[in-house]
């Protein structure tokens, strides 16, 4: 049987109706074709699907922010981040220069002023301009398990008109916010803004955001959780500029669109959208892109703020089994494990009398389990070892495995 999921993105890419102008304040994407439309739907097993333009490069401009801005938080933490650049909404333009009356540190570092900024914290101070480009082009690279490379007119011809940006560099060095060359400084996030991805390299990139840090193809470690967890988190409320809120409210997937008519939407544990389609809106972001991401999270129920299922069927049996030497107690749970599920869990394993009788906990129909469920169920079991049970765990996917003090039985 084929799927039909590249069918039915196929039936949203048709469905789509363009409008809007492409970029024109930057002479080379004013030449690019307006009619060019692709959607990739990357899950987090690292399955992409793909429909229209996939193959089809582009420079990625502001969707390269929320990558870049993972590279800064893993070299500086987040709180040496934050330091100089802030996450509240803006509700201004992604050019204007937002940033705190008191201090100057820029809104946020999904919009311009802030990008740029956080471009000059990606490594040592020490690094010379060649190397820091390097060092976040190879970044950018790992997270779209291959090797990203500039778009060289693009580049040339955003930073023969690159004022305004220069302008805003100036501002936040002014204000001390970084010390580096504010023309070496933009030079470098414009060459990466360059960077030529497919919607194939985009869905991919931000699926190893969704997969907490993971890239889900080469199945390296790109970034920390906490990491990828904070980008997702600014990307939410701050990644379509002024558009933010709306977005948020009709949408509900954390995303990020760039000006060259990439936008790139990641819903974590499940999978990652990029759509490519250079026409934009008055606010910069893809008309097309957005007609396609509203329709997708109507349809599926993809809004973040869905109603999650319920961790009624976690627990699947509960049973007292006769093993010759003496009855043991079977807990059997199964589904992925989160804290609602886990504390469905937690409530079982603490219904079970006070006695000497073991106590088996059967994970394996369990397919993943978070760290907070793991301590969760570290501690019931640790619990249920202190009031007199002999633990064991069986585990032979290895979902628990490594994490354990008590026997395995496989």
């Amino acid at each position: 049987m084929r799927t039909p999921v590249p069918d039915y993105l196929q039936d949203i890419m048709e469905s789509c109706v363009d409008d809007g102008e492409v970029a024109s304040y930057i002479p080379e994407l004013a030449n690019a074709n307006p009619n060019r439309f692709g959607i990739a739907l990357c899950m987090d097993d690292g399955t992409v699907y793909e429909v229209g333009d996939y193959q089809h490069e582009f420079s990625l401009q502001s969707a390269a922010k929320p990558f870049a801005y993972a590279l800064a938080v893993e070299h500086l933490g987040p709180d040496g981040v934050e330091e100089h650049v802030g996450v509240e909404p803006s509700g201004d333009a992604f050019n204007s220069a937002s940033v705190d009356a008191k201090t100057g540190k820029p809104s946020n570092p999904m919009i311009n002023i802030g990008a740029i900024t956080t471009y000059a914290l990606t490594g040592p101070i020490s690094l010379t301009p060649e190397e820091r480009y390097e060092n976040v082009r190879l970044g950018m690279s790992r997270f779209a398990g291959r090797e990203l490379e500039p778009d060289l007119p693009v580049y040339e011809s955003e930073m023969a008109n690159a004022w305004r940006n220069l302008s805003l560099a100036y501002l936040v060095r002014s204000t001390g916010h970084f010390t580096l060359p504010p023309h070496d400084v933009v030079d470098g996030y414009t060459k990466v803004c360059s960077l030529k991805v497919t919607p194939h390299d985009l869905a991919v990139m931000g699926m190893t955001l969704g997969n907490g840090g993971i890239n889900p193809v080469t199945e390296e470690r790109v970034v920390s959780e906490d990491t990828a967890q904070r980008v997702l988190s600014v990307m939410s409320t701050c990644g379509m500029y002024d558009a933010s809120g709306d977005w948020m409210t009709d949408v509900g997937i954390p995303a990020k669109s760039g000006v060259s008519g990439g936008i790139v939407g990641v819903l974590p544990g499940q999978a990652s959208l990029a759509t490519f389609s250079p026409r934009l809106d008055r606010y910069g972001n893809s008309v097309r892109g957005l007609q396609a991401f509203t329709r997708l999270s109507q349809d599926l129920g993809l809004h973040i703020m869905s109603l999650p299922p319920t961790g009624e069927s976690t627990v699947r049996s509960v049973a007292r089994r006769d093993q010759g030497d003496g009855p043991e107690l079977h807990v059997e749970i199964q589904g992925p494990l989160r804290f609602s599920s886990a504390e469905r869990v937690m409530r079982t394993l603490a219904a079970l009398p006070v006695s000497d009788e073991p106590v088996v906990l059967d994970v394996s129909r369990v397919g993943s389990a978070d760290r907070i469920s793991v301590r969760m169920i570290h501690e019931s079991m640790h619990r249920l070892h202190t009031d007199g049970h002999q633990v064991m765990v069986r585990d032979p996917n290895g979902v628990l495995r490594d994490r354990w003090d008590y026997n395995w039985d496989e």
